[in-house]
């Protein structure tokens, strides 16, 4: 397993929220991103937790925060362990009162639940070898990660509170 960090919330060619993860030791522009394409509230929540910010109302991830509060649970990690028919796979594992718990998890989910514990996000060396993507965000000229946040901020203030309604 390889530590990463979220380096960027993105939007693709056709407007589809993507985090792009990177290896903490590699440095901007060199080694490997992995790119996880999710959903519109997900990379909202997503967003807010990495910024430090809150929503008017708690998102289903502060929820899920809250709730495992009150279970006396904390967030110990998160995996992203594999991708099987272009769908990636996560575990989020739990430190309760009786143990190690470990669920199976969306890979978004799980990073929006691990940047509210400030929890490490790990991936399978196998993985990010077969999905990740050249970072060169530096040396090809690659939208750089101030504009890419930017880009992201723009999708969010077109975002529709009907957008969150299940």
């Amino acid at each position: 397993m390889v530590q990463v960090r979220v380096v960027a919330l993105a939007v693709d060619s056709r407007a589809q929220p993507v985090v792009l993860l990177k290896p903490i030791l590699e440095e901007p522009g060199m080694g490997t991103m992995l790119p996880i394409w999710i959903g519109a509230q997900e990379a909202t929540s997503i967003f807010l937790a990495t910024e430090g910010a809150q929503a008017p109302r708690p998102l289903s991830h502060d929820l899920m925060k809250t709730m495992l509060e009150a279970l006396h649970a904390d967030v110990e990690k998160v995996e992203v362990t594999r991708i099987e028919d272009g769908t990636f796979y996560a575990e989020i594992t739990l430190a309760t009162g009786t143990g190690r718990l470990v669920l199976d998890s969306r890979p978004s989910d799980a990073i929006a639940l691990a940047a509210r514990y400030d929890a490490p996000i790990w991936v399978n060396d196998d993985l990010l070898q077969e999905a990740g993507v050249p970072d060169a965000t530096e040396t090809e000229g690659v939208v750089d990660e101030e504009a890419k946040l930017d880009e992201f901020k723009r999708f969010l203030d077109d975002v529709e509170p009907e957008d969150f309604q299940g």
